[in-house]
C-alpha cells in the first residue's frame, strides 16, 4: 500500500459530499435501517450498527439524526425492504468498476447503473468480471493534521489490534485490515482517541490504470457523476489512478 495514498481522493469525495449532505445522509440512513433490521437497535450488541454510526459521525451527521434513524428503523423494521446489489463493468480505457447499491427496486437500480455506464462510453459486465482485480479490505485513514500521536505509537496500536498493514504517506497514515477484523481494529483506535478521517470496508485495486486520454477521462467522469446522483448507489470502486 505504501506510496499510493488515496487520502487526496478521499478528501475530494468528502468535500463533494459536504456540498450534498442530503445524498450522504440518505445513503447512511438506509445503512442504519438495514443494520438495525439485521442486528437490532442496540449498538453495544450490533457491530455493524456501530460501524455505520462511526461512518455517520465521520460525515458530520448530527447525533439526533442518527438516533432518529435508529428509532425509526427499530419501530418499523418490517417496512425496511432494502437489499444489497452489486454491478461490475468497464469504463473507457478498460477501467475496472464495481458499483454497490442498496435498493428497494432492483429493476430501477439496474437500469440506472446500466445507463450511467453506457452514457460514459463504458459497459456493464457479468458478475465477477472485474472483482477478481480487487481485494476486499478494511481501510482506515488518519489525517496527520488531526492526529498528534507518533507514527510508531499509531502503528503499534493498530497492529496490536489485529491490523494487517500500516503505511505512512505525506499527509496521512493508512491502516489495512482483514474485513472480519475491521470493526475490532476501528474500535481499538477509537478507544485510543485516534481520530479517523475515513474508516470503511472497501475494495482496493491490485493494479491501476495510470494513463488515459483527456476524452476518456471526461467520459468516465460522466459515469461517476451519474452514479453519484443516484440515491440507490452506496459506493463506487474503480482502478483509475486519479
Amino acid at each position: 500500500m505504501s506510496g499510493h495514498s488515496k487520502f487526496a481522493n478521499i478528501k475530494h469525495k468528502k468535500e463533494r459530499n459536504d456540498s450534498a449532505k442530503g445524498k450522504v445522509f440518505t445513503i447512511i440512513g438506509r445503512e442504519i435501517a438495514v443494520a438495525v433490521k439485521e442486528g437490532g437497535a442496540d449498538p453495544a450488541n450490533n457491530s455493524r450498527l456501530r460501524d455505520v454510526i462511526a461512518k455517520a459521525k465521520a460525515n458530520n451527521m448530527p447525533n439526533d439524526t442518527i438516533d432518529r434513524g435508529i428509532k425509526k428503523a427499530a419501530g418499523d423494521a418490517n417496512s425496511v425492504n432494502y437489499e444489497y446489489v452489486s454491478y461490475e463493468g468497464y469504463g473507457p480505457s478498460g477501467i475496472a468498476v464495481i458499483v454497490d447499491a442498496l435498493t428497494d427496486n432492483k429493476n430501477r437500480t439496474a437500469a440506472n447503473v446500466r445507463s450511467a455506464f453506457t452514457k460514459g462510453n463504458g459497459n456493464i459486465g457479468t458478475p465477477g468480471c472485474v472483482s477478481f482485480m480487487f481485494d476486499k479490505k478494511g481501510q482506515i485513514i488518519i489525517d496527520k493534521e488531526e492526529c498528534d500521536m507518533d507514527a510508531d505509537d499509531i502503528m503499534m496500536t493498530a497492529l496490536d489490534a489485529g491490523a494487517e498493514d500500516f503505511s505512512e504517506e505525506e499527509d496521512s497514515f493508512e491502516i489495512i485490515t482483514d474485513p472480519d477484523d475491521f470493526s475490532s481494529v476501528r474500535e481499538k483506535l477509537e478507544e485510543a482517541k485516534i481520530p479517523m478521517a475515513n474508516a470503511e470496508v472497501t475494495m482496493i485495486p491490485q493494479t491501476w490504470v495510470e494513463t488515459i486520454s483527456d476524452d476518456d477521462r471526461k467520459w468516465f467522469q460522466k459515469t461517476l457523476d451519474l452514479l453519484d446522483e443516484d440515491d440507490d448507489v452506496q459506493n463506487v470502486y474503480h482502478n483509475l489512478d486519479e
